[in-house]
Parts: structure tokens; C-alpha cells; sequence
């Protein structure tokens, strides 16, 4: 893994004076993706415990700069006024003019398939879970990116009170389908909505894979998938379903939107692989968003250390 330089490392007396700040509001704030990447599993004392958000949230900084390879955080603007969400729209610099107060709350995420404890959770349901602050690479498949502060909580533990029967061995994640709500359903409907994701259940129980429910220490916007959506740092975007309803434990691979609107072009794995070019354009490189120049995209995103063994005897070139 790529060193980070002296001169991007957050001065000891601001992080300290952050944590004690923190500290203040109630909340103790750790990027678990630098413990992960020295192999250390986040303490409680490095995790955020957060009280259920209200409507008149402070914004919290977060607790570092730069993620673990000394990239600085993107902005909050940057982060909420480009994305990519074709329910809204294909124009990433519009989605968040017309996700403008689409209702979140109330919000229910049916989890079910085969577990042996099926069950339906509220949004206040999920902020129960011990909320952490994960400072995560987010790679396009379009070749940009950004640096993200989430807050959320492990894949896995929402997964472990459900119980996942043996025969389980993916999970199929579904978006919200509102086509009176969502312009785009109409704008685009070649597309086999509503949008569905999954992932086999050993990289759903990766320490990496989160379902976020904010970011920058605020509840998610509707432009970035709120109230709840999964991330998943290692894969390309789009693998990071958005506005999540339901979750299904599987015996067979799902098939995802893209997968579906494109098979030549988008695989179920969706690894970030720079040795392995989309059809129509080179990955080897990225444009990070307010940035002028590009970088070296790093095989599995950086993360390459904490996933590689999820994929060991496999085919990377056929990753899309």
C-alpha cells in the first residue's frame, strides 16, 4: 500500500482538538478505514456513537483530512451536486435540484429471503446501529472520483441479526420504486427498474461494506441515496445501491440493472481493476472531482489488502 507523504498528514494538534470537539457534541469519531488498512479492527472507543438525527443537525467535520493514502476530502458541495442517480435524472449536476425534499421519512427496509429472523426496519431502526465515521475512495466506472467521510455501520451487522441460512450465498439489494416521485422512471424506461444490486455474502461481510446513512456527519441527502444506501469501496460505484428498500438473502446471483441493460459492459463483480478497461474507455486512470489532472487508478481502489482473498483463484480480467 502507497505510503502517505510527512506533509498530508493531518498535524497532531488538529486532530486531537477535532476529537475533543467531538467529544463535546457527544460523539467520538474514528476513520475505520485507516484501522482496517493497518489491520486493526476499530475499538468502541474509535467508533461514533449517534443519537437519531433531527432535522437541525450540526454539521460534525470529520476526524481526518485525507483518507489513509493522503487523498484530501472532497467538499460537501462536490460530494452533493455531482452524482449519479437516473431515477432523478442522467445529469449528474441536476439530480440534486430535482431530489429537492423528496420525502425520506417514514422509510422501511424489509430484510427477508432466506434468514431464519426476517425483518423490517425503520430508519430510526438503523440509526440504532453504532454509527461510524468511514473515510472511503469512491471510484466511478466513469473514471472520476471523490473522497467521502460516510457514516454508517457494517453490512455485516445488520446481516447477523437476520441469521442468513446456509443455502444463502448472495445478497440482492432493491431501490425504491416511485415513478410519480422520481422524474427519471419516465425519462428512461428501457431500463429494468427498479434498480437492483447484490453481492455475494462474503463480501457483504467484509469489514469494508456499510450501509450509510449520512455523510459529513449529516443525514444523507436524497441526491446521495438517502435515508439509506450501501457502500461498498472496493467496486465500482454503481455497485453502491442508493435509497435502499429491501434486502433479500439468495441462492442465486441477482441480476443487477446494468447487468441487465448491458451484460458486455457491466458484470455482477464490478471489481475496480485498472489492468482491465470498460469497452468504450480506459480505467487506468481517474479524474478526482475538483481536480485537473488524473491519477493512477489502484487495483480494488487501494483496498487491495483487506479484499484480494475474496477473489483468490478467480479471473480478474473478467471482472466486468
Amino acid at each position: 500500500m502507497n505510503k502517505i507523504k510527512s506533509s498530508e498528514i493531518t498535524p497532531e494538534h488538529i486532530y486531537l482538538s477535532r476529537r475533543d470537539f467531538l467529544k463535546s457534541m457527544g460523539i467520538v469519531s474514528a476513520s475505520a478505514a485507516i484501522l482496517a488498512a493497518c489491520g486493526i479492527a476499530p475499538t468502541e472507543s474509535a467508533q461514533a456513537s449517534v443519537a437519531p438525527a433531527s432535522d437541525t443537525q450540526l454539521t460534525v467535520p470529520p476526524s481526518a483530512d485525507t483518507d489513509e493514502l493522503g487523498g484530501a476530502l472532497n467538499s460537501f458541495e462536490d460530494i452533493t451536486h455531482y452524482n449519479n442517480y437516473y431515477e432523478f435524472t442522467t445529469d449528474k449536476e441536476r439530480v440534486a435540484d430535482l431530489a429537492e425534499g423528496y420525502p425520506t421519512s417514514p422509510w422501511e427496509v424489509r430484510v427477508g429471503g432466506l434468514v431464519n429472523q426476517a425483518k423490517t426496519y425503520s430508519i430510526d431502526d438503523l440509526r440504532k446501529f453504532e454509527i461510524e465515521e468511514r473515510i472511503y475512495r469512491l471510484r466511478c466506472v466513469e473514471a472520476w472520483s471523490m473522497v467521502i467521510p460516510w457514516m454508517g455501520f457494517p453490512l455485516s451487522k445488520l446481516l447477523a441479526e437476520v441469521q442468513p441460512k446456509a443455502e444463502a450465498k448472495y445478497v440482492r439489494f432493491e431501490t425504491i420504486y416511485d415513478p410519480e416521485g422520481m422524474p427519471g422512471f419516465k425519462k428512461n424506461p428501457w431500463y429494468q427498474w427498479p434498480y437492483v444490486e447484490g453481492l455475494r455474502v462474503d463480501e457483504a461481510m467484509n469489514d469494508l461494506a456499510i450501509l450509510s446513512t449520512g455523510l459529513y456527519g449529516k443525514d444523507l441527502l436524497p441526491q446521495s441515496g438517502a435515508p439509506v444506501r450501501l457502500v461498498v469501496p472496493w467496486k465500482y460505484g454503481f455497485k453502491s445501491i442508493k435509497s435502499i428498500v429491501k434486502i433479500d438473502l439468495v441462492a442465486e446471483m441477482p441480476t443487477s440493472l446494468w447487468m441487465a441493460a448491458a451484460t458486455n459492459e457491466y458484470g455482477f463483480y464490478a471489481n475496480v481493476n485498472p489492468a482491465v478497461d470498460h469497452p468504450r474507455w480506459s480505467q487506468g486512470s481517474e479524474r478526482r472531482i475538483g481536480e485537473f489532472s488524473r491519477r493512477e487508478t489502484l487495483m480494488f481502489n487501494g483496498y487491495e489488502a483487506e479484499v484480494a482473498h475474496l477473489y483468490t483463484g478467480m479471473d480478474l480480467t473478467a471482472n466486468f
